[in-house]
C-alpha cells in the first residue's frame, strides 16, 4: 500500500488553487520486475556516491583549469551512464488544459525555469547581504568569471540535463511508491553537500522539491530537464553580474576576479 506524507484532504487544501491538469499525476505504466528493481537500486547506489565525490573534487579544482571541466564533464557523464544503466527511463506527459489531453511537457517547464530564475535573482539581492551566502555564492561564480564562456555554459548544462536523467530518472524510480519525492530531494541535497558550499546546498533542496514534484506529476524527467536548464542558463547570464557589483550595502565587498 502507498503511504504518502499528507492526507487527501490536506493535499487538496494545499493544491485546491492550482489548475487540475498542473498539479494531477498523469496515467502512466511504469511497471517492472523484482530482479529489475533491484538491479536498478544497487546501480543507484553505487552511482550516488561516485558521482558525488567527483562533484566535490571537481569545485576544488583551480577555475578555469583543464581538471574543472575534464572532472565537471566527468561528473555528467557518470550521472548520465548510471541513469542509462539503471533500467528504462521516462519522457513523462502533461494534460492538456485544453481538452485534458496528453502532451510532452515543453511550455510549462520552460516558463516554470524562468520563474524559479525570478525568485532566486530576488534572494541573491538579499544573500548579498548575508556574508556567508554571499561568500558561498561568490566562491561558485569564480567558476564563471574566471571560466571560458562555451565552456562554462556547456558543462554547466551537461551536468543539469544529467543530474535529471540520474535523479529525477533512475534514483526517482529506484525509491518506490513511498516518498519519492521527500526521498529523491534529500538524496540530491545529500550529494551537494560534498561541494562544501551552502548555497549550492540550498538551491538543492528548493529544486530538488520542485524538479521531484515535475517528475511525480508527469511521469518522466522531460519536464524537469527543461525547467533544469532554463534557471541554469538564465542564472548563469544574470547572477555573475550582480556579485560584480563591489559596493554592496554600506562596504566595499570586491569579487574574486577583482581581487587579482
Amino acid at each position: 500500500m502507498r503511504r504518502t506524507l499528507l492526507s487527501d484532504d490536506q493535499r487538496v487544501r494545499l493544491t485546491g488553487h492550482l489548475p487540475r491538469w498542473l498539479v494531477e499525476r498523469v496515467p502512466r505504466d511504469h511497471h517492472e520486475s523484482d530482479q529489475a528493481f533491484r538491479r536498478r537500486r544497487r546501480v543507484v547506489l553505487a552511482v550516488s556516491g561516485i558521482g558525488a565525490g567527483l562533484l566535490g573534487l571537481s569545485l576544488s579544482t583551480r577555475p578555469g583549469s583543464a581538471q574543472f571541466y575534464g572532472l565537471t564533464l566527468g561528473v555528467a557523464g557518470t550521472w548520465v551512464a548510471g541513469g542509462l544503466a539503471s533500467g528504462r527511463l521516462h519522457l513523462g506527459w502533461m494534460q492538456d488544459p485544453r481538452d485534458s489531453s496528453l502532451r510532452r511537457p515543453i511550455v510549462t517547464p520552460i516558463v516554470s525555469g524562468m520563474a524559479i530564475f525570478g525568485l532566486f535573482y530576488g534572494s541573491a539581492v538579499v544573500a548579498r547581504r548575508i556574508p556567508f551566502l554571499d561568500d558561498a555564492i561568490r566562491s561558485i561564480l569564480v567558476f564563471a568569471d574566471e571560466g571560458n564562456g562555451p565552456l562554462v555554459y556547456l558543462t554547466t548544462l551537461a551536468n543539469g540535463a544529467a543530474e535529471e536523467v540520474f535523479f529525477r530518472g533512475a534514483l526517482f524510480a529506484a525509491i518506490g511508491a513511498n516518498f519519492p519525492v521527500a526521498v529523491s530531494t534529500s538524496i540530491y541535497t545529500l550529494a551537494t553537500v560534498a561541494t562544501r558550499n551552502p548555497a549550492l546546498v540550498l538551491a538543492a533542496a528548493v529544486m530538488g522539491a520542485l524538479f521531484g514534484f515535475q517528475r511525480r506529476v508527469t511521469g518522466g524527467i522531460q519536464a524537469s530537464t527543461l525547467t533544469h536548464l532554463t534557471w541554469s542558463a538564465l542564472m548563469l547570464r544574470y547572477l555573475p553580474p550582480l556579485f560584480r557589483d563591489e559596493n554592496v550595502g554600506t562596504g566595499s565587498r570586491p569579487t574574486a576576479g577583482a581581487a587579482q
